[in-house]
């Protein structure tokens, strides 16, 4: 089986390597296509909000910022279609490649190769090399620059990333601190008391999960936190746990008025033109049927006991308490001293405490508590303009700096204890930095390709034809954007303004049901996508294997897309909710029980 494995793996690299061989070949024809068409270049002012920004067009600088405004020039520039192919021109002068399929393929072959070989370090890293031998048209300097400097060190450089990495380094420490005082062990006791069945633990992980909705990384490491000793104890996969929590991050988060993705997607649809964002979120929430109907399904597989796909193998093992993933973990746990001093207050307190200081971080990066800004003392305004890496550290230090001294006054650990949980909790978060580091890489590549720009301008090429269909159609392409580049807010930050764009002359329905298939689509591919930073997170909340999170997760994901995709069909036809969800709805339940069944007659088979 390994050999086969790796066969198969070499295979899917020498077919790589043979493609990209052949771009100095496709890209000079390229190149010489956009030479042929001698597009005009010149100078384009752009009046974004009161502010004209001037792009010639003949610089590469120019012309490469005038593409990556694209959203703001789409909906701003009356000249658009135009100015945007010459852009697009030049900058393929530079890179062959660019907004073609080609900048789909770093991420293909980092997903496919995960996907074979079950190791993802060297797939992400394979998939970022692919990427920056398609930039540089195989160059072998301009490679190693743009996948090192321009790659590694200016994504781990950028100030958001870095805010996310502290969060979880803190929140590490956070979760040791918690291990040693044995408050998550009492914990465990507790609920193994008070939560009778495998069907109790799953629906209160869904619960708390939906419960925390501020934002989607807090979300993943609060409840594997709190949860997973729960889980344990009810003989629940992490696999499964894994699964919960990330279902309940961005998912819940997208249908969230108050959260952080509420603020990023009232903010994109404003400066596209919408003139209340945050309405026409709070408008879309109805019909975002991904959200809704993943909810209706975590219940249903745990109200109903079923699962089907790689994750049934998982449960099922777990359930006899043969998880063969636990079995070292546990080991090393039974040779560890529990410590005695710890109540359930150990792990409640200062987790309540670190959701109250979060928000308060997050309200307070938003301007809340600074007279003269726009958002002084509007909660909501505030919210919609935090920044989420700023405001999490902000709560998780103070959270961390309170457990300290909450601890030693309760006298379960000491100082000395508590200092030792700070590299204890770093080098447990050791494996999920690294992997958001190189998905955050490999975002990176592919953003440098235009991978967005290709998908945006196939959404425009097909936005002509029948409008019933498009939000079914913006739905998958979001799907497979979002699937490709691990990045929902990039997805539908590009996806919404063309989707306004589409619709600009029709007031009604459909502009909010297209809006809402940018958002579904988005959170689909995020949750589908190994080299997603939500999918990282939920693999290291439940500290679990990330590819066995993802191909235990896929089939339950993929389920409720194909529903979804459905419901847009007869969302497009209808323009109703009360119509287009409750069919929706229906549909989701009949395909589990018709899976249910099926999965039945094999094993009786």
């Amino acid at each position: 089986m390994f050999l086969r494995t790796r066969r198969l793996a070499v295979v899917s690299l020498l077919s790589a390597i043979i493609f990209m061989f052949t771009l100095s070949t496709v890209g000079s024809v390229a190149a010489f296509a956009d030479e042929l068409l001698g597009a005009e270049s010149g100078t384009v002012s752009v009046d974004v909000d009161g502010e004209v920004t001037e792009y010639d067009l003949s610089s590469d600088e120019d012309a490469a910022a005038y593409v990556d405004s694209y959203a703001d020039n789409l909906t701003n520039d009356s000249n658009f279609e135009t100015n945007i192919q010459t852009a697009i021109a030049k900058v393929r002068e530079s890179i062959k490649q660019y907004a073609t399929f080609w900048a789909l393929l770093p991420p293909i072959i980092a997903i496919v190769l995960a996907l074979i070989t079950k190791e993802v370090y060297s797939s992400l890293f394979l998939g970022i090399l692919a990427g920056g031998l398609i930039y540089s048209n195989l160059d072998f300097e301009t490679t190693v620059v743009h996948v090192f400097k321009d790659g590694f060190i200016d994504t781990v450089a950028d100030s958001y990333n870095i805010g996310i990495i502290i969060f979880l380094v803190l929140l590490g420490a956070l979760v040791a601190m918690m291990n040693k005082t044995g408050g998550s062990a009492a914990f465990g006791r507790w609920a193994a008391k008070h939560i009778n069945s495998r069907i109790g633990a799953q629906l209160a992980t869904t619960a708390l999960g939906v419960l925390i909705f501020v934002d989607d990384y807090f979300n993943c490491l609060t409840v594997g936190s709190v949860m997973r000793p729960v889980t344990d104890k009810k003989n629940i996969s992490r696999e499964k746990l894994a699964y919960l929590i990330d279902a309940t991050a961005a998912p819940v988060c997208i249908i969230a008025p108050i959260s952080s993705w509420a603020a990023a997607v009232a903010g994109f649809a404003k400066g596209a033109g919408a003139e209340n964002g945050m309405s026409l979120f709070i408008q879309a929430i109805p019909f975002n049927f991904y959200a809704l109907l993943t909810i209706a399904m975590m219940i249903f597989i745990a109200v109903s006991k079923f699962d089907y796909g790689p994750m049934a193998k998982y449960e099922a093992a777990a359930a006899k308490g043969e998880a063969l993933d636990k079995l070292e973990e546990i080991s090393e746990q039974a040779n560890e001293k529990v410590n005695e001093k710890g109540k359930v207050i150990d792990l409640v307190i200062p987790v309540v405490f670190l959701i109250i200081a979060c928000v308060i971080g997050m309200i307070y990066s938003g301007g809340f508590f600074t007279a003269g800004e726009d958002c002084y003392h509007d909660f909501i305004g505030s919210f919609s303009n935090s920044d989420a890496s700023v405001g999490l550290v902000f709560g998780s230090f103070v959270t961390i700096v309170f457990a300290v001294v909450y601890f030693m006054c309760r006298r379960v650990i000491s100082f000395k204890d508590c200092m030792e949980a700070i590299p204890e909790g770093f080098n447990a978060m050791t494996p999920a930095i690294l992997i958001l580091v190189c998905a955050w890489t490999l975002k990176t590549m592919t953003d440098s390709l235009g991978a967005k720009i290709f998908i945006s301008q196939l959404i425009e090429g097909s936005a002509s034809g029948f409008q019933m269909m498009l939000p079914a159609i913006i739905f998958l392409i979001a799907v497979g954007l979002s699937f490709a580049t691990g990045t929902s807010w990039g997805t539908f930050g590009i996806l919404i303004p063309i989707a306004l764009s589409v619709f600009s002359g029709t007031e009604g329905t459909i502009k909010i049901i297209a809006v809402s298939a940018c958002m579904a689509g988005a959170v689909c591919g995020d949750h589908c996508s190994p080299i997603s930073d939500t999918t990282i997170m939920a693999s290291a909340g439940a500290q679990c294997n990330h590819i066995n999170h993802v191909s235990t997760q896929l089939p339950y994901a993929l389920t409720v897309a194909g529903v979804s995709f459905v419901g847009y069909i007869v969302a497009g036809v209808t323009q109703s909710v009360w119509i287009s969800l409750p069919v929706s709805i229906a549909l989701m339940i009949a395909t589990l029980v018709v899976l249910k069944l099926v999965s039945g007659k094999k094993k009786t088979a």
